[in-house]
């Protein structure tokens, strides 16, 4: 497929499945130059499905956010090949479920590892080679469990808050040079994070902890929202286009309507209330049972 006229250069981590996959397939079919990146290149074939079905093409490189030779290895087959980069899309994470007491150091640690220190191994390495175009972006993808907290995914919220912070402040610091830094923040989409990719706590289903009721309680509720919900994960991938093609986009983008009420509530309501609306959610059915 020939290039559009603004092609650009993009980077996208985590693309075996879900937002990552969605979003390079798409950038890949408007004719943007896609190095797709992911830990298990065997895991390559729903992607390339999907960009076959789509059209345009991916290159499929191996990388570990939590590696700085595999980052390294990306960094300079994409100078080689291309002389800069135009876009990085930070995507590659996972989720932890457990009450606090119920996550060992090394859960919380490993979630740190991957969905914070990742994008900052990503940023270290990608930013000098996005100096040399004026206009670059780094689009982080958060959640909005990057402005609200819930019980028993006190690691995930913590990992989100701190890409929050560090996001804002590289705003700042990127604007010397013309670099612009985004954030996505969306809800609970259908997608492989919440099934197959889906981590636990070392004592989430220990019927001795004193949480096995909450966080029991809490995962049948999250499995049925889920499975009940009609949001499409393609949404993700439109806004992350908009955004790749935007010449003065915002910092922070919500994809999804319920999340942005979510967003509105917690930004408008004393805390006393809006903890009260979690409670009501989270807590009062575990007490019910």
């Amino acid at each position: 497929m020939p290039k559009p006229q603004l092609s650009k250069t993009i980077l996208v981590t985590g693309c075996s499945s879900g937002f990552g996959l969605l979003i390079a397939a798409r950038l890949a079919g408007r004719g943007h130059t896609v190095y797709a990146t992911m830990r298990d290149e065997s895991k390559k074939t729903p992607l390339i499905n999907e960009v076959n079905r789509r059209g345009g093409a991916v290159r499929v490189l191996t990388l570990d956010v939590t590696d700085q030779e595999s980052i390294q290895s990306a960094m300079t087959t994409i100078a080689e090949e291309e002389g800069a980069l135009d876009v990085l899309v930070n995507n590659a994470g996972f989720g932890i479920a457990g009450a606090f007491e119920d996550l060992s150091d090394a859960d919380i640690r490993e979630q740190m590892e991957v969905n914070f220190f990742g994008v900052q191994n990503m940023c270290r390495q990608a930013i000098p080679l996005m100096r040399q175009r004026r206009g670059s972006k780094i689009i982080n993808i958060s959640s909005v469990s990057g402005f609200s907290a819930a019980p028993c995914v006190g690691a995930y919220v913590a990992s989100k808050w701190a890409l929050e912070g560090f996001s804002e402040s590289l705003f700042y610091e990127l604007k010397l040079f013309g670099i612009h830094v985004a954030l996505v923040q969306p809800g609970s989409y259908k997608t492989k994070i919440f099934y197959e990719n889906r981590r636990y706590a070392k004592n989430f289903g220990n019927p001795q902890s004193p949480y096995f009721k909450l966080s029991q309680t809490l995962k049948k509720m999250v499995d049925h929202q889920i499975d009940q919900s009609k949001k499409d994960p393609e949404d993700v991938a439109r806004l992350v286009e908009k955004i790749v093609r935007s010449s003065r986009p915002a910092f922070r983008y919500i994809p999804d309507a319920e999340s942005r009420l979510m967003a509105t509530c917690r930004k408008i309501l004393p805390f006393r209330l809006y903890s009260a609306l979690v409670e009501r959610v989270t807590i009062k059915p575990v007490m019910d049972v």
